[in-house]
């Protein structure tokens, strides 16, 4: 473990959009020094440097690699520039926490995890919903048998950020965005956090999407998907069913799951994450984010005292806290790696074969 003298670590963060602000600012609270920014345009440069208070920026993959002082870069450009930022840096020596998807293609999300393997780096994507307490409650509630074994899944993640049909932003388009749009952006976050919670993996698929008719908006929006229902089946026997969509009227970030054992069940809810339903046959409890007599893995990340509600920026510092103790030598349980960014893209690339295909379609890597 790293003493208190220990030189901070230097940072490069690559993208000022929302999740660049949001990287930016865990990266400060967890002791980082942010070295400077990747911006798209020279154009952008005055504006980052102000907006993220640093005194340099990289225009290209290979200028971000080529800082010697950096010692880690947050990859959080639009999605088909990952692939390009991740590549340089790794083979630089640097290692990365990179926004999902990995990479818009299992192929290429494939090639930089053996890349990653290969060069000894720390990586993770940041699926920090594993780090709410109480997600670490359910895990090792259901990891201690309390759940019995696991028979049905089931959950949903709504927005509705594109109700509105001329909304367009890049993460609409294909060429930027990829080929899964609204399972691919908020889908695969319910999904780990069923695979986390359960130990166990999503086997076989069908699914249906919906999409924008470009009869009634925006031609664009008809090329990814604004919703789509998943039946599956998971690896150890357990049944599930998933709705996501971009496009429900009134939800802002409902992610809500359900797991159903023999002998219990949990529910976990992101509108209120400070709680967990706990439920047998003749009794449920609310299980409190703080509450004496939690697992350790529950109070290890408990940030604030019970009562206090702990939020998503709380959950994105502790997750890159994780990834900046792996970088000092320590193994943190849980953090995701990019081994968890190389199964999204195995559960988006089975999502979008069992829609094109419109029969059950086996996810590869069920069996890792």
């Amino acid at each position: 473990m790293a003493g208190a003298d220990a030189k901070p670590l230097e940072a490069a963060i690559v993208g000022t959009g929302f999740m660049g602000h949001v990287h930016a600012d865990a990266a400060r609270l967890n002791g980082a020094r942010l070295r400077g920014v990747g911006v798209s345009h020279p154009d952008r440069a005055e504006q980052a440097i102000a907006e993220l208070g640093v005194d340099r920026v990289y225009l290209t993959p290979d200028e971000v690699a080529g800082d010697e002082a950096v010692d880690v870069v947050h990859v959080c450009t639009p999605n088909v520039h990952h692939a390009a930022y991740v590549e340089a840096a790794l083979r630089a020596g640097k290692h990365v926490v990179c926004e999902k998807p990995l990479a818009i293609s299992l192929d290429e999300a494939a090639s930089l995890t053996a890349l990653a393997a290969a060069s000894g780096a720390v990586t993770a994507i940041p699926f920090v919903y594993r780090y709410y307490p109480t997600v670490r409650e359910a895990a090792a509630r259901a990891a201690g048998g309390e759940l019995g074994s696991v028979r049905l899944v089931h959950g949903s993640y709504l927005q509705d950020w594109l109700s509105d049909l001329n909304t367009w932003n890049w993460r609409t388009s294909p060429e930027l965005g990829g080929p899964s749009r609204a399972f691919g952006d908020i889908g695969v976050h319910w999904c780990d956090l069923v695979e986390f919670i359960t130990a166990d993996r999503i086997s076989r698929m069908a699914v249906r999407m919906s999409f924008a008719s470009p009869e009634a908006g925006e031609p664009r929006r008809a090329a990814t998907e604004d919703s789509a229902v998943l039946v599956f089946e998971m690896a150890g026997g357990a049944i599930g069913t998933l709705t996501v969509s971009q496009v429900s009227h009134g939800q802002k970030n409902r992610l809500w799951i359900e797991i159903d054992g023999t002998d219990g069940a949990v529910v976990f809810d992101h509108e209120r994450p400070d709680i967990l339903m706990v439920s047998r046959h003749d009794q449920t409890t609310v299980v409190r984010q703080g509450d004496p007599g939690l697992s350790n893995a529950a109070q290890a990340y408990s940030r604030v005292p019970v009562g206090h509600p702990q939020g998503y920026t709380d959950c994105f510092a502790l997750f890159v806290r994780d990834a900046y103790r792996a970088i000092r030598g320590e193994a943190p349980a849980g953090l995701p790696t990019f081994a968890d960014g190389l199964r999204a893209a195995q559960i988006i690339d089975g999502a979008l074969r069992a829609a094109a295909s419109e029969s059950w379609t086996t996810v590869e890597g069920a069996a890792a």
